[in-house]
């Protein structure tokens, strides 16, 4: 008989969520510093909408909820869709956006370990391409910004839509850099030089701090991020190169938009992405490389999302392809009966 005390240890999933959640503190520390408060509320909006989602599903499904709600992979996903909005957006974007993660993303395939897409990105691309008006309008970080809203009016407008008397949103809002550079491009102006994309570079820093703690306890291969960032970083470099003009520099792309949180948090999904090593390499330099291509080419500003989406497509047929051969059989033969 087990005597007192009978507190339950975290399991496996439980410690490396909790690490995940934990080396995503350094960017959203820095997202709070440079956007306010309003970062915590779609932080909280979106783990209460995606914790009770998977409740919910869960019980209709018949399963245990506390044993699957508390395995700490709904929060994940939460805080990545929510990382990935507009701080000020209004309240029932990320509440819509995690609805459909969970349930879209994740539990209509039967739940975490079986579902093929990334329910984080499912959920954000459904926002994007649903509400597009929404999803754009970023607001100038509080240093920058020609108005500043404290707490209280960064609450008002999320939860009420309302701002103060004589402040319109136009005042507050700025383009992200990628936003920036697509429209000096198709303005025929001068593109980024290739410097670092501002105020961005200092949120890529958060997420590259998690994510060399991430490679430090071992909880992603570093093929993951290192295919997807060679790929993003050579492809900028060689349209840099042939029309400085009209492409950005290897150095902004890597420190624009949602390339370090895409490459260390997203792309490393244990469940969507290939098992085998030169499959992980090539998931990923595949996706690094359809950033870049939606980036430059295509009509939303940041590709990183639909990449993955893309990718995760290919996942079992990479699996498939790059099997090690079996114990005494050739390399040529592997993966065949």
């Amino acid at each position: 008989m087990r005597t007192s005390p009978f507190l339950s240890a975290a399991t496996p999933l439980q410690r490396v969520m909790l690490k995940v959640l934990a080396a995503l503190l350094p960017g959203i520390a820095l997202q709070v510093w440079l956007f306010g408060i309003g970062v915590l509320a779609q932080l909280a909006l979106a783990s209460v909408a995606a914790l009770a989602t998977e409740a919910l599903c869960l019980k209709l499904r018949g399963y245990p909820v506390r044993r699957f709600v508390s395995d700490g992979s709904a929060l994940v996903c939460a805080w990545l869709l929510a990382l990935s909005l507009p701080p000020l957006a209004p309240w029932w974007l990320a509440v819509l956006g995690s609805m459909f993660a969970i349930a879209l993303g994740k539990q209509v395939y039967g739940g975490l370990g079986q579902n093929t897409f990334n329910p984080a990105m499912v959920g954000f691309v459904v926002l994007i391409v649903s509400f597009p008006a929404q999803m754009s309008h970023w607001a100038a970080p509080l240093a920058a910004g020609p108005a500043y809203l404290d707490a209280s009016a960064q609450l008002a407008h999320i939860f009420g839509g309302v701002l103060p008397h004589g402040i319109g949103f136009d005042a507050l809002a700025s383009a992200t850099p990628l936003d920036a550079a697509r429209t000096a491009v198709r303005q025929g102006l001068p593109g980024p030089d290739g410097m670092l994309g501002g105020t961005s570079a200092w949120l890529a820093l958060g997420w590259l701090v998690g994510g060399l703690f991430l490679l430090q306890q071992r909880l992603i291969p570093w093929q993951l991020p290192c295919g997807f960032l060679g790929a993003l970083a050579v492809l900028a470099a060689l349209f840099h190169w042939a029309d400085p003009a009209a492409h950005a520099g290897a150095l902004f792309h890597l420190g624009s938009g949602a390339a370090l949180l895409g490459a260390f948090f997203i792309v490393t999904d244990p469940v969507t992405a290939p098992t085998t090593a030169r499959g992980r390499i090539i998931y990923a330099a595949s996706a690094g490389a359809l950033t870049y291509l939606i980036r430059a080419f295509g009509n939303f500003p940041d590709g990183v999302a639909f990449a993955v989406l893309i990718m995760n497509m290919a996942t079992p047929l990479l699996d498939q392809l790059t099997q090690p051969p079996v114990f005494g059989r050739k390399a040529g033969r592997a993966g065949r009966s």
